[in-house]
């Protein structure tokens, strides 16, 4: 590691943090924040200090009350600065230069795992070994809007500090491999650490969970909530059923060492689906006196109790929202017809509204917003509008709806679809449905294309254009279904071999800490800002598109026969369920960190706007 100015074994100012025999002699740290650098209450005085030992750094940061009486921190008081690379610019300095930063601060046991973007070790990581943090807050150049992450501010957990009084933090920064030798090498750096693990995070009711606690020693006590668990061949576990909905936090502590684990417990995935389809039915469809806006479902503000619209892109009448209008379309049809006449009803005038105002059925033109307005080119926008049109024929049985999802498909690679990276693009959600109804020349004519499509993405490989956002998981993700789709069409190995190495790209967003809003999580920062109410840039975990991840997954899994990738699939999956409350309301984003740029986070925003694709896919596999 080169740090500069610096001489083994002596203390460094650390401005660049290069580890040795990289190929690509990657900075991880950026250069507009100052690493280790402390801000805290006037009342009290900071000291950071860093020595480097090869490849690894050693940071000591010591907190001192002077005064002459005690003094209380919050858990914002104290903030440290840990300026990694984490943001977007073109594809090949992500692979080469960028990194995806999975933090968990978890009290006593807090760590840091960095994944350059591309895979290629070394990764950095980083172990606390004394003291204690309780979150993390971001603060990001607005400048750059959703292409950089920010710079992550560690919180030291709130002291009661006396007079006279210091603390002290430490970690050290090490490289690794990637994600399992990141885990192996935690206990070499911390001797108390405590790995932590369950087997679900997000939970339905009734169903057992086993949560698993293993210490790097040999531990006298062991306790979850305060009750003492007794230990197995070095594993402590506790095994409970889950019950009432909500967050449930695990406080664990072995001999003294305090962490948490932070479960989920969801409705039951078909009553969830129910009450979020009735409430879109009651209270985000239009009908007031903007005929053009007739049966829209619309954004919701959930603090005003009232549908939202506006030209803006993200909050009109298009869109993702056509996600309530699928999900819909999917919930009735797995139910009989005369128990949901009220839902039937709302979809009906919604397909109309749909046919009316966002896609011409005979030309296969799909619109960016209400009044066939084109005016914003989107190409995003077809694949959305073709999927509704297939899940209007499960329902309705209708060649109609097959004949004008397949007129939208061949508009979208008309359009320059080929060279596109769509979301959630229905291959073989139609070419099944097609299939069945018997309808082999429009098969055979969209094969060519996904095929023509499938092997673009293969010449590109990694090389990525940039989009709405430079780099992001919903372009890795998109890249990683086609090919499989087209794999599961032809059977032809090269579009698997191609989807593996899109796999190996997209895994490296998702994190792995003992929390169900990060568990499987796709690393996502700027969708508060652009479909919520408080517009925030910042984390949201979950976000809604993390759950693409997890499609890719499942049909990886099932392609391949690969049982860990279903799995993974299904946390996936379950990770933005969350996002749907318990009475039919939702939410479009969580703001995780303490704060943004100063602002409180740590809440769900009150905008429900595009979230009902996440639910969407979690019912459809039900």
């Amino acid at each position: 590691m080169h740090c500069i100015a610096a001489k083994q074994g002596r203390m460094v100012k650390v401005k660049e943090l290069i580890f040795s025999n990289d190929p690509y002699g990657m900075n991880w740290l950026r250069e507009d924040f100052a690493y280790g650098e402390v801000k805290c209450p006037k009342e009290l005085r900071s000291l950071a200090t860093s020595r480097r030992e090869g490849d690894k750094i050693y940071t000591k940061v010591t907190i001192s009350n002077p005064g002459r009486k005690p003094y209380f921190t919050d858990k914002t008081s104290v903030s440290i600065a840990f300026p990694l690379v984490d943001k977007y610019e073109s594809s090949k300095i992500c692979m080469e230069q960028r990194c995806h930063t999975h933090i968990f601060c978890g009290g006593d046991i807090s760590y840091i795992c960095a994944l350059r973007m591309g895979g290629q070790a070394p990764h950095l990581g980083m172990v606390l070994t004394e003291g204690s943090l309780s979150g993390y807050s971001i603060e990001r150049n607005l400048v750059s809007q959703s292409n950089d992450r920010g710079c992550f501010l560690l919180h030291p957990s709130p002291m009661e500090m006396k007079a006279g009084e210091s603390v002290t933090l430490e970690w050290v920064i090490f490289r690794h491999e990637g994600k399992e030798d990141f885990f192996r090498k935690l206990p070499q750096y911390c001797p108390h650490f405590v790995a932590v693990q369950a087997d679900r995070y997000v939970l339905f009711p009734g169903e057992k969970n086993v949560l698993r606690i293993c210490p790097a020693f040999s531990a006298g006590r062991v306790t979850v909530d305060g009750r003492k668990l007794s230990e197995v061949n070095g594993e402590y576990r506790l095994e409970y059923t889950a019950q009432e909905t909500g967050e449930k936090v695990f406080e664990i502590q072995a001999d003294g060492v305090r962490t948490w684990c932070r479960t989920y417990v969801q409705e039951e995935p078909g009553e969830l689906a129910k009450k979020r389809c009735m409430f879109l039915a009651a209270h985000q469809q239009y009908h007031g006196g903007i005929r053009e806006l007739e049966g829209a479902y619309l954004a919701y503000d959930n603090e005003e109790e009232r549908c939202i619209y506006r030209p803006e892109n993200d909050y009109n009448g298009g869109r993702e929202r056509i996600g309530m209008g699928v999900l819909l379309t999917r919930y009735l049809s797995c139910r009989s017809e005369k128990e949901n006449a009220f839902l039937r009803k709302s979809l009906d005038a919604y397909r109309e509204y749909v046919l009316r105002e966002l896609v011409d059925s005979d030309t296969g033109k799909a619109y960016n917003d209400m009044g066939r307005d084109d005016s914003y080119k989107r190409l995003y926008n077809a694949p959305w509008a073709a999927t509704f049109f297939t899940e209007q024929y499960r329902l309705r049985k209708d060649e109609g709806d097959l004949l004008c999802a397949c007129r939208i498909v061949k508009r979208f690679y008309e359009e320059g679809g080929k060279d596109f990276y769509p979301i959630d693009l229905p291959v073989l959600l139609l070419d099944g449905e097609l299939a069945r109804a018997g309808m082999e020349t429009e098969r055979e004519e969209l094969c060519i294309l996904y095929r023509e499509h499938a092997d673009r993405l293969c010449e590109r490989d990694i090389c990525y254009p940039a989009s709405e956002v430079n780099y992001e998981q919903s372009i890795v993700a998109p890249a990683a279904d086609i090919l499989l789709s087209v794999y599961a069409l032809t059977k032809e190995e090269k579009y698997l071999t191609a989807a593996k190495r899109q796999i190996q790209v997209l895994e490296l967003f998702n994190g792995m800490q003992p929390d169900y809003h990060l568990y499987e999580a796709a690393i996502r920062h700027w969708d508060g800002y652009w479909f919520g109410k408080r517009r925030y840039f910042g984390d949201t975990f979950p976000h809604y598109w993390s759950a693409l991840t997890g499609n890719v997954f499942e049909l990886y899994g099932r392609l391949t026969g690969n049982s860990d990738y279903l799995e993974r699939a299904e946390n996936s999956r379950r990770a933005v369920l969350p996002m749907i409350f318990a009475d039919g309301r939702a939410s479009c984003a969580y703001i995780y960190p303490f704060k943004v740029n100063g602002r409180e986070g740590e809440f769900y925003d009150p905008y429900a706007n595009d979230q009902d694709w996440g639910l969407y896919f979690y019912f459809k596999g039900i």
